[in-house]
């Protein structure tokens, strides 16, 4: 469920939710949820208040409460905390329990965000035209954004490709990512981290354009490269990545010889992106092709 781990804002707070795939369900940290419905100042404000009424609802022999269980999910400091999680059954219910002039909207942003993911599941596009709109709110240019939607097209095919040579773990799929991108970048993920003055931020989303281009190239090599000679475990998955990201790095070699600069830049997405309010001018729709 790890990959399946959002967050979404209701009136500017964070809510933590994972999909299940196999119950079909979200399940969103309730501790959110209170702290939105009671506006609260503090995530430990809202912790206390849960803990307290948890107590007083495990007395009255609630269901809700008794039903509810608990998975690892990201918490402010970016470490994974087991933190108590509800369906949407529970957590409407849970809300008739809490008094709050928040409790409608709060129910119809829950049923608008389970709707979205049965339209996903009907149309998977769905997901690529709001992950659009997303970056597009953040100030991302249509360009970067084209590139960006593309590299996860390319991603997911790479994983794939992963996943048929016998590839599970996450932490495989670390190891084979660093192979790949230390071979064209010169760098580990970790390292290309520091170097742009990341913590927890995802890399690809602070990447350059031709950043990310070498990037997409390195895992499209590589899942071609692995197709091609049918590769099976980490060691035959680990050659095919080096290969992989050895093409990338003869395109930034040539490229860098034209340029007669390096294109790996520290630069994050908050140096280059322009300010939200400067993007409703300038901002240039999608081709439908593209969509």
């Amino acid at each position: 469920m790890d990959d399946n781990f959002a967050i979404q804002l209701f009136e500017g707070k964070k809510v933590r939710f994972v999909w299940d795939e196999e119950k079909e369900k979200y399940y969103f940290a309730v501790v959110d949820i209170v702290q939105v419905l009671t506006e609260s100042a503090d995530y430990q404000t809202a912790r206390k208040y849960w803990k307290v009424l948890k107590g007083r609802l495990l007395k009255e022999g609630n269901e809700t409460v008794t039903n509810c269980y608990q998975l690892k999910l990201p918490a402010a400091d970016g470490k994974k905390r087991l933190t108590d999680v509800a369906d949407l059954e529970q957590i409407f219910r849970l809300i008739q329990s809490i008094p709050s002039k928040k409790a409608e909207p709060v129910k119809k942003w829950l049923a608008e965000v389970g709707a979205q993911r049965i339209d996903q599941m009907i149309d998977p596009e769905l997901t690529f035209q709001m992950a659009v709109e997303d970056y597009r709110r953040q100030g991302y240019s249509d360009r970067w954004i084209n590139e960006r939607m593309r590299s996860i097209e390319m991603r997911k095919e790479l994983t794939d490709e992963w996943h048929r040579s016998g590839i599970h773990e996450p932490r495989d799929f670390a190891i084979l990512t660093n192979v790949l991108t230390k071979a064209w970048s010169g760098m580990t993920t970790g390292e290309y981290k520091r170097h742009k003055g990341l913590t927890k931020e995802n890399l690809r989303d602070n990447m350059t354009n031709v950043e990310l281009a070498l990037n997409t190239l390195a895992e499209v090599a590589t899942t071609e490269i692995a197709r091609q000679r049918q590769t099976k475990g980490m060691k035959e998955s680990r050659d095919a990545a080096h290969a992989g990201g050895q093409i990338a790095k003869n395109t930034r070699d040539d490229l860098e010889r034209q340029l007669g600069r390096t294109v790996i830049s520290s630069e994050r997405a908050s140096d280059y992106i322009k300010p939200i309010e400067s993007q409703e001018a300038d901002a240039l729709p999608i081709p439908d092709e593209e969509k």
